[in-house]
C-alpha cells in the first residue's frame, strides 16, 4: 500500500518553525534529531503519529538562515474547523494573513492564506 509520508520544508530558524506550526497552527513535535557529521536537524511535526497521517518535516541546515522559496513551489493546505478564529489568532501572535478568510473566487470554499516564519505559503480551507 502507498501513502503520502511528508512533505519537508527547509527553514532557516528550527525554533521558529517548530513555534509556529505548534503553537499557532496545532501541531505536535513528533520527533527531532541532529545530524552532527552533516550539520543538520530534522523535525516532524503534524496532527497525528507519522505511521497515521501525512505530516511536514522541517529541515535546518546549521548556519543557513534564509533560503529563496523559488516559484515553483505553490503551497500546503490544511483544513480547519473556524478559519475566521484561526486567522484572527494568528494575525494576533504576529502571523501574516496574507489573504483575509472568505469564498475562493468562482466557488462555496472558504479559505485564507497565511505565510510562516521562512514564507512559506499555507492555504487554510474550512471544514465543511
Amino acid at each position: 500500500k502507498m501513502r503520502l509520508l511528508h512533505t519537508m520544508l527547509r527553514v532557516g530558524n528550527l525554533q521558529t518553525s517548530i513555534d509556529f506550526y505548534t503553537k499557532l497552527m496545532g501541531m505536535k513535535l513528533l520527533r527531532q534529531a541532529d545530524n552532527k557529521e552533516y550539520q543538520y536537524t530534522l523535525a516532524f511535526i503534524g496532527y497525528g503519529e507519522e505511521s497515521d497521517t501525512t505530516v511536514l518535516e522541517l529541515t535546518y541546515n546549521w548556519g543557513k538562515d534564509q533560503y529563496n522559496i523559488g516559484e515553483a513551489y505553490g503551497h500546503i493546505a490544511i483544513g480547519v474547523d473556524d478559519i475566521y478564529a484561526l486567522c484572527e489568532f494568528i494575525q494576533q501572535q504576529g502571523g501574516d494573513v496574507y489573504r483575509k478568510p472568505g469564498p475562493v473566487k468562482g466557488g462555496e470554499s472558504v479559505i485564507a492564506f497565511v505565510r510562516d516564519p521562512d514564507g512559506y505559503a499555507i492555504e487554510l480551507i474550512e471544514n465543511k
